[in-house]
């Protein structure tokens, strides 16, 4: 036997959610082999399963590649080692062999047991201090901060499927076609955002422009009336198009009901933004009644925190604009805190920035009329993701309104 060779253990809903079958396949697309050595199933649906196999590689390269693909899959080694640490040897600089996150949860194996890494996001570094792991983007990172290195002594949690019946995640098994009956997808979608709030979870909105050109404005004004959204991500183009549209009735000049062009509409979306200065903030725009209605509007009367994160392409900017980058994540990053639910809608960028931000566990539900948008956030592989092509002045308003039956 080649003395390249590994005996690894996975242990959780290995069947359900696919993770025996996504390691069998990693070890065999890079040319390994493998030997079921042990394994036993879970009889009832909440009992886990497990399974030990030895892994046999060319070289002992070779097998660190593949063991690197199935640790990231759930698997640990059959005898664990102590987690690497290297010492950053400056400010904002990861040691060479720096050990890169993914959005599952994890544990390292630290002086004998198992420490659960906290503020997981991918892509980032896990730096260990005073016995506790956390996951650290390389701008927090300091000089002498102790940093995870390899792969040993790391172990990954990937969700399980849930287990509690059917719902639209299950249904949709995260779909992103846009040939499916849209009502039933709404209505699904509802069910699932109504039984989020009725159990306490917090549920949070990523939005672009696109909620107001199409006329979905009102529908989500509904929701965070409704306590139904607990907090808002966007940009400076929601909420200017929003205050614009609450204050005037058009988006970029456009009379969103008709879609007929409003006289000297040109000068709305900079008249909006003026507006905004003049008031100071948002806030002080709906304290003095300048602003009586609309998703803005909803937000500062029933307290749901919201950030504008800015971009180089913005009017105005808003007052309210966070126009540093770096603040802006940080802003992002304490919003998403303990959030059950994302629901992303018609913007790439800021759903991606938030997408990275996420543990894999949260579910995220994406709508968007562009196809690629839906494809490129749905590869970062969770099954809580939800893909929904589809055009939001339609969607949106069918879920407010499905919700509104289930209220009642």
């Amino acid at each position: 036997m080649s003395k390249f060779v590994q005996e690894v253990e996975v242990r959780g809903h290995l069947i359900d959610s696919l993770i025996l079958t996504k390691i069998f396949d990693g070890i065999m697309d890079l040319g390994g082999e493998f030997e079921v050595l042990k394994i036993r199933i879970g009889r009832r649906k909440k009992d886990a399963s497990y399974a030990k196999l030895r892994i046999q590689g060319k070289s002992k390269k070779h097998l660190e590649d593949i063991l690197e693909l199935v640790y990231r899959e759930g698997a640990t080694a059959k005898i664990q080692k102590e987690v690497s640490l290297s010492a950053a040897t400056k400010d904002m600089v990861m040691p060479e062999d720096f050990y890169s996150t993914t959005n599952n949860h994890t544990q390292i194996f630290s002086k004998g047991r198992w420490i659960d890494v906290d503020n997981m996001m991918m892509d980032k570094c896990i730096v260990v201090r005073s016995n506790k792991a956390e996951c650290v983007p390389i701008r927090s990172i300091r000089k002498g901060d102790k940093i995870v290195i390899g792969e040993e002594g790391i172990r990954i949690l990937p969700p399980a499927r849930p287990r509690e019946g059917m719902n639209v995640f299950q249904f949709m098994g995260s779909s992103s076609s846009s040939e499916r009956p849209t009502q039933h997808i709404a209505r699904k979608v509802a069910e699932d955002i109504y039984k989020t709030r009725k159990q306490g979870g917090k549920i949070i909105l990523v939005g672009g422009p696109a909620i107001v050109h199409t006329g979905a404005a009102d529908a989500v004004a509904q929701l965070i009336r409704s306590g139904y959204i607990n907090a808002l991500l966007a940009g400076n183009a929601l909420a200017v198009h929003d205050i614009e549209y609450s204050t005037l009735g058009t988006s970029l000049g456009m009379n969103i009901h008709d879609g007929t062009l409003a006289i000297r509409g040109h000068r709305n979306h900079m008249q909006a933004i003026n507006s905004v200065f003049k008031a100071g903030s948002i806030e002080n725009m709906v304290k003095s009644g300048k602003l009586a209605k609309g998703i803005m509007y909803e937000c500062v009367k029933n307290k749901v925190p919201f950030v504008l994160a800015g971009s180089i392409r913005d009017d105005g900017p808003l007052p309210d604009v966070i126009t540093d980058v770096s603040i802006a994540q940080q802003k992002y990053k304490e919003v998403l805190k303990g959030a059950s639910m994302v629901i992303m809608v018609s913007t790439m960028l800021h759903s991606i920035a938030t997408g990275n931000m996420l543990p894999a566990d949260v579910k995220v539900i994406v709508v968007d009329i562009n196809q690629p948008t839906v494809t490129k956030l749905m590869d970062r592989g969770t099954w809580q993701e939800l893909g929904i092509v589809s055009d939001v002045g339609a969607f949106l308003p069918m879920v407010a309104h499905e919700i509104k039956k289930l209220s009642k």
